[in-house]
């Protein structure tokens, strides 16, 4: 038997394309008495795995060719001699675009009994974890105040929208297609959403927050950032957890105008976190996000692709923002 796997054949210049990866066979992986074998089920494509391409992502390591694509998956372990970690449970680690990967118990986390795997690769997982943390933990809306998030239709956006509105708080969207506008503020319970594409983009957002904007969680930097910054009342917070704008390009957008500026005259808290930070407050976020989820409050929004071999696509497209909710690859 072998492991179908995507190999990184080439680091990309400008745009990611389809080519820079390559599907290869290997042989089935060995393990060591103290490992454990996992077959994947299913993986997330997420943009931020595409800032570890250019190296600008520290914790990624410095970016390489001729290794597996990595990511966030569930699987099943096939082969193990731990007692804790048997044959037949499904976990979440760090599968890579591959059908079998060897793992250390370390890296695993087993999945609650009972419930859909797939969750995990979604609110359960790092999207719908990062979205809890960077909005509730460096964010922090108090009930009424107005919420606006980019990339508000994505993995972590469409969460941390929905996540706002259950603690009270007005929410706003910014994507790139009418259609998305129309999911979030139909389906999702957005108050607002605007197409940043659209020409009238600036007054449409002026118009959609006539009270300012309290919390901004900042999903792409660029001009966004920019036009947000400019609605952000007194003592405003921004949560930054990515900058799609910068990642699949050579040449991304420079920093807003206004920075230190308008963070003094306005007393803007501006932060960056990594959802590892919280890495101790997993469980209870779990408990807290299944909760939301049995109640109805929390929809859960991903797209569905089957077959390794798409994977290379699947994440083009999304780069490019043809994604709604969390994108998924099935085995």
């Amino acid at each position: 038997m072998k492991n179908k796997q995507v190999l990184i054949d080439s680091l990309p210049e400008g745009k990611l394309v389809e080519n820079n990866y390559k599907l290869v066979e290997s042989e089935m992986p060995k393990a060591s008495s103290e490992e454990i074998i996992v077959k994947t089920i299913s993986f997330a494509i997420t943009a931020g795995t595409r800032a570890g391409l250019q190296g600008s992502a520290s914790y990624a390591g410095a970016p390489t060719t001729g290794i597996v694509m990595n990511c966030t998956g569930i699987g099943e372990i096939i082969e193990s001699n731990d007692q804790d970690y048997t044959v037949g449970r499904n976990v979440l680690t760090q599968t890579g675009w591959q059908e079998y990967s060897v793992q250390k118990k370390e890296s695993l986390t087993l999945l609650r009994e009972g419930i859909d795997p797939s969750l995990y690769l979604g609110p359960l997982g790092i999207n719908g974890l990062t979205a809890y943390f960077g909005l509730l933990e460096v964010g922090q809306p108090q009930a009424g105040e107005t919420v606006m998030i980019s990339a508000a239709a994505g993995s972590v956006g469409h969460m941390v929208g929905q996540i706002a509105k259950i603690k009270g708080c007005k929410v706003v969207g910014v994507c790139g297609s009418d259609e998305k506008c129309k999911k979030l503020t139909e389906d999702l319970g957005f108050n607002a959403a605007v197409n940043y594409k659209d020409a009238n983009f600036r007054q449409n957002l002026k118009d959609a927050t006539p009270d300012g904007v309290d919390v901004y969680f900042d999903n792409t930097g660029g001009m966004i950032l920019g036009s947000a910054l400019f609605r952000l009342n007194s003592g405003g917070r921004i949560a930054c957890c990515g900058v799609v704008s910068q990642y699949d390009t050579s040449t991304p957008e420079p920093g807003p105008k206004g920075i230190p500026g308008l963070l003094v005259n306005k007393s803007i808290r501006m932060q960056g976190f990594l959802v590892f930070d919280y890495a101790d407050k997993y469980d209870d976020a779990t408990d807290n996000l299944l909760e939301w989820i049995n109640s109805g409050q929390l929809k859960v929004l991903k797209d569905e692709l089957d077959g390794l071999e798409k994977a290379p696509q699947g994440f083009v497209d999304l780069l490019a923002g043809g994604n709604i909710g969390t994108r998924i690859v099935n085995i």
